[in-house]
């Protein structure tokens, strides 16, 4: 059909019209699919493309002003489609773990909570200094290894040492008494 055949088309289907819809359609489909691949978007975003497009005239069809000029409104509004289909991915994109909000299920909740009183209930077990140095190491993690001697009276040099003999330590109660650890 050439285009000055349009007008009617329209027409026809602006009435509701299922045969002349479908002419129509299929007359402007491969404007639109042309200009969606050239934004080398992938077969499922090509096909939403195309379908927006159509929505778009299903929507504004009993309104457009020149029907001879649907070829040009058909790829103007399949490539405002492609562009916007484009933004969306390029957000998802974006998406990193830094900005995903994970919620901990129930279960690995309880299963942390069990696993604290453990690690904890095993620390009291402990000398009194490695207890210090633990409770300084999981609750003040900001402190220098100068601030973390000065809290427990030692010389910098001996925090490193120390830190590495009461996790020893601690990991051999813990294995002792059946605690399993990754």
């Amino acid at each position: 059909m050439p285009e000055g055949d349009f007008p009617e088309l329209v027409s026809v289907a602006a009435t509701g019209d299922q045969q002349a819809w479908t002419l129509l359609v299929g007359r402007l489909w491969p404007v639109a699919l042309k200009v969606a691949h050239a934004y080398r978007l992938g077969d499922a975003d090509t096909g939403d493309v195309c379908q927006a497009t159509c929505l778009a005239l299903a929507q504004q069809l009993n309104s457009l002003r020149d029907a001879t000029r649907l070829p040009g409104w058909v790829a103007t509004t399949a490539r405002r489609q492609a562009v916007k289909m484009l933004a969306a991915r390029a957000r998802e994109a974006t998406l990193t773990c830094e900005n995903l909000v994970v919620r901990p299920s129930p279960e690995s909740l309880v299963l942390a909570a069990e696993r604290d009183r453990e690690l904890w209930a095993a620390a009291r077990a402990l000398p009194e200094l490695h207890r210090r140095l633990l409770w300084l190491l999981a609750h003040r993690p900001e402190l220098t290894q100068t601030e973390i001697a000065a809290e427990l009276g030692i010389r910098p040099g001996s925090v490193g040492p120390l830190r590495r003999r009461c996790l020893d330590r601690l990991r051999r109660h813990l294995t002792s008494t059946g605690f399993t650890y990754p």
